[in-house]
């Protein structure tokens, strides 16, 4: 079976690799000049890092990690679309509107993260997202 919205699918996965290189390199020149002892206490995680290095190098990281929260549900419903007959029309305009909204939303969080801009982006993503649960429900229930 291949049903069109698994595109987007495997579009968002692949932003999420994008933006998991953008972290490591970020986070590499981050650390430049940070004292090493610093970075290797025990417990270091990548959270202990705020007000160490800038924020500058850990907007990518947030991002990368919010990518790793609600998308999940938008891979969950959209293979539920796809395996329940849905994925195409409204549903399909629907998932490429959601890994649009994401993709712009990683950008401004990794840019500038001004959150007058990465709101409403995370809003909209988030109805569309909604949108497409009560498509799935409708189909499977």
């Amino acid at each position: 079976m291949n049903s069109p919205i698994l595109a987007p699918v495997v579009a968002l996965a692949g932003w999420s690799m994008v933006m998991l290189l953008w972290m490591m390199s970020a986070r590499a020149k981050g650390v430049q000049g940070v004292d090493p002892a610093l970075l290797a206490r025990p417990g270091m995680r990548g959270i202990d890092l705020e007000g160490i290095v800038p924020g500058k190098a850990q907007w990518p990281s947030h991002n990368y990690n919010h990518l790793m929260e609600q998308p999940t549900v938008f891979y969950a419903v959209a293979i539920v679309l796809a395996l329940a007959g849905g994925g195409t029309g409204i549903d399909l305009y629907l998932a490429w509107a959601y890994m649009g909204l994401r993709v712009l939303h990683s950008l401004v969080q990794a840019t500038s993260n001004k959150l007058s801009i990465r709101f409403p982006l995370w809003g909209l993503s988030s109805l569309v997202l909604i949108a497409m649960t009560v498509r799935a429900g409708m189909l499977v229930f």
